[in-house]
């Protein structure tokens, strides 16, 4: 994923470790810390483990381990 410029406060995504739910490994993902109802909470963008599995963008972080 790609962040243009600089941004401020709940524009800015957040980096998390989550835990793969395949393989068990974690993966750094930028979690959006506002916007529209319903994205608050969710990946900004698809993000794939070494195993393959993709974590796709706009579901919630608190559906993967932590």
């Amino acid at each position: 994923m790609l962040i243009n410029g600089c941004q401020e406060g709940k524009g800015t995504p957040r980096l998390a470790e989550v835990k793969c739910p395949q393989c068990g490994e974690y993966v750094e993902v930028f979690v959006k810390m506002g916007g529209a109802i319903g994205e608050t909470g969710t990946l900004a963008g698809d993000e794939i483990c070494s195993c393959g599995f993709c974590l796709p963008a706009g579901s919630y972080e608190t559906d993967y381990q932590k």
